[in-house]
């Protein structure tokens, strides 16, 4: 059963806080932090009453663990939304500094996610519901350098050009990564408020990246999600539990790559825009030539089902292959099984002012649709398996010619963490 949402409960962990008070946070105003106490001294901030509790769909109170050998939301399910954090740490900052910020994210996300208010949270009711809400924790590469440089992974740097990037400033790079991920959106948007709170005297927000699927109930269970080209897009990604997962995002086996160090990870976080306008100029016939794959159920044009083994070497009456090489099925295969990512695709579609004209080929901006997907890849080594895969690609997918890579960039996921410690303390051990 999910404790009590309260912060009465969290008052021993007021010392630790204390290493955030210490850091010169800037919070409540005098008056204002007094009012807050006294409402918690008063029991004035506790949860619902049971009575409402009890009519949550059965979702609203749904929880993934955060402690744990790893972060949650990497082998988690995908919910249905997602926010993606990056945050640039001040200047000036110190070591010390960087302990005392991964510490109080850790100790509040660890709450939220449980379905518990952190302390000083003024809206508490509004954390009862976690609906599976996730955390996690990704580390630039200042980071490192400010805390363990001989520890950062050779990868952690932005990645090579690449001749169909755009990419733009105000949607690259950072010293800090918050995934945070849930089926309810009123959920994320509350436990990104807190946990922005928690580092504003740290750190400021360099930019903000939210995505969404299908919602939970709208599709069939275990069904692969759709972007907004109508594709069925995640077809083929090493399924968490399995051996090839193990391998591809932790390292794990002879076969593997080995990652940064153990139960850690890599994540690349691409912003892919997508034309919208110039792709619905476009039939079926040459939709389904320039991916394999046929749109209304995911099958390779050679196959049946949606994860029936393409064969390339099938050939139509003219003689002519009837999946092309410069189909996305065919450049993002490869002979080697090691050159393999796990993916967490996201949508983006926002809201686009004084609508008129036509987006053209090339084009990022106008139309009537600002859209495309928030592409998060998790693997244990960059280098060797996120990099080849994007120059095969970058050389010739036929679907660049819709896409637009505008933004990128490469975080080091370190591993969870026991209660009582911080995500991150892998980098502070001696």
């Amino acid at each position: 059963m999910r404790e009590p949402t309260s912060p009465v409960a969290g008052r021993g962990r007021l010392s630790r806080r204390g290493l955030f008070v210490a850091g010169g946070a800037a919070g409540l105003g005098a008056a204002s932090a007094v009012g807050v106490e006294s409402a918690r001294r008063a029991g004035t901030f506790d949860a619902a009453p049971a009575s409402a509790q009890e009519t949550v769909p059965v979702h609203g109170q749904d929880t993934v663990a955060f402690h744990g050998p790893r972060q949650a939301g990497v082998g988690t399910a995908p919910q249905a939304f997602a926010s993606f954090v990056a945050l640039d740490l001040n200047a000036g900052t110190e070591r010390d500094a960087v302990r005392r910020l991964l510490t109080v994210l850790s100790e509040d996300a660890a709450a939220l996610t449980q379905g518990r208010a952190p302390i000083g949270d003024q809206e508490p009711w509004l954390a009862q519901y976690p609906a599976r809400l996730t955390v996690t924790f990704g580390l630039g590469a200042r980071i490192f350098e400010l805390v363990a440089p001989d520890r950062a992974p050779g990868w952690l740097r932005p990645l090579p050009e690449f001749s169909i990037d755009r990419l733009e400033d105000r949607w690259s790079d950072g010293d800090l990564l918050l995934q945070i991920c849930a089926e309810d959106r009123l959920t994320v948007s509350h436990a990104q408020r807190m946990l922005l709170k928690d580092a504003r005297s740290f750190a400021a927000v360099r930019w903000v990246q939210e995505g969404f699927r299908h919602t939970v109930g709208s599709t069939p269970e275990n069904a692969t999600g759709r972007n907004l080209f109508g594709q069925v897009d995640g077809t083929v990604n090493p399924a968490p539990g399995t051996e090839a997962f193990e391998q591809v995002v932790y390292g794990a086996g002879t076969d593997g790559f080995p990652s940064w160090t153990p139960d850690g990870t890599a994540l690349v976080l691409r912003r892919i825009h997508m034309n919208l306008d110039t792709w619905d100029e476009a039939d079926t016939p040459a939709r389904e030539d320039s991916v394999g794959r046929r749109l209304a159920d995911g099958a390779p044009l050679t196959g049946a089902t949606e994860h029936g083994e393409p064969d390339f070497a099938a050939t139509g009456p003219l003689g002519f292959p009837v999946i092309a090489d410069y189909a996305h099925i065919h450049r993002a295969r490869t002979g080697d099984p090691r050159q393999a990512i796990h993916r967490r695709v996201y949508n983006y579609d926002l809201p686009v002012a004084e609508v008129s004209g036509t987006s053209r080929h090339g084009m990022t901006t106008g139309g009537v649709s600002n859209a495309g997907m928030v592409f998060a890849s998790y693997q244990a080594d960059v280098n060797r398996q996120f990099v080849p895969i994007q120059r095969r690609l970058d050389e010739l997918d036929m679907l660049n010619t819709w896409t637009t890579p505008i933004g990128s960039a490469v975080f080091a996921v370190p591993p969870g963490c026991a209660e009582g410690g911080f995500v991150g303390e892998v980098l502070f051990e001696t």
